[in-house]
């Protein structure tokens, strides 16, 4: 039974690097990655087959339409849609993890730029309008994330039908942030490197590195040491916090108002 298991695993390991090896020929891509997926993993496993050439797995159920450029290794999941319009590309770094039903789109001169090793789990929109997103290397979204770089007008006398969109400016999550379960991110936003987004948190203005915020809107929760080490000092020395707010930069503010 042993020998008979070894067997087995060796012919499911030649089975799936041979369709997997020419799942990387253009025209051959689909009905190659169809006939790999009859013996291969399923659900989290498929993705060890991103790893067997340098155009990755995209699912046959993935629908990719527009300027859509890969980097190697990437790994695109069942009913995933990336969509571009217009003139703003899709861009997707090296060993990017894409799980189900992500949505990225562009359009009306958006763009979507995620770097290397950053995953998306299931059910996450990216949808960039007007402005872009920027996704640094190894940024985590858990589940049903969203991320919008525009939003809608609200003028008096007309339907909301007929509003048009507006934006506050382009998304910019930097390298090693995490954003929790449902999380979502409005235009004008930048999060700063390795900060953590708590689950169900909506987030209208920056956020500096290293902090940790949640709530709707987003507040800060916990500050980085550095930070809280020189607030700890200004208070013993007994200076008062107004003057040395005025001098302070924005992403400094974001995170001692809070506080007050």
């Amino acid at each position: 039974m042993r020998n008979l298991r070894k067997l087995a695993g060796t012919c499911q390991r030649l089975w799936l690097h041979f369709w997997m090896r020419l799942a990387g020929v253009r025209h051959c891509r689909r009905i190659a990655t169809r006939f790999a997926l009859l013996f291969g993993p399923v659900y989290y496993g498929r993705q060890q087959l991103a790893e067997m050439n340098r155009w990755g797995f995209i699912s046959p159920k993935a629908t990719l339409h527009g300027w859509v450029r890969l980097g190697s290794h990437v790994f695109i999941d069942d009913r995933v849609l990336l969509y571009q319009e217009d003139e703003g590309p899709v861009v997707l770094g090296d060993r990017v993890r894409v799980q189900s039903d992500v949505h990225v789109q562009t359009a009306q001169g958006g763009s979507v730029t995620i770097g290397a090793d950053s995953r998306l789990q299931r059910g996450c929109q990216v949808e960039a309008f007007l402005a872009p997103i920027r996704i640094g290397s190894r940024v985590g979204l858990a589940p049903r994330c969203a991320l919008y770089s525009f939003d809608h007008s609200f003028k008096p006398g007309a339907p909301y039908s007929v509003q048009p969109l507006q934006t506050k400016g382009g998304i910019t999550i930097e390298d090693d942030v995490w954003l929790g379960h449902g999380a979502i991110v409005l235009s004008g936003v930048r999060i700063g490197k390795g900060a953590v987004v708590g689950a169900g948190s909506v987030v209208t203005r920056d956020v500096p590195a290293g902090a940790v915020v949640a709530g709707a809107p987003a507040r800060v929760i916990k500050i980085p040491a550095a930070l809280a080490r020189a607030r700890t000092a200004i208070t013993s020395a007994g200076v008062s916090a107004a003057p040395f707010l005025s001098v302070c930069a924005s992403s400094f503010l974001e995170v001692l108002l809070p506080l007050n």
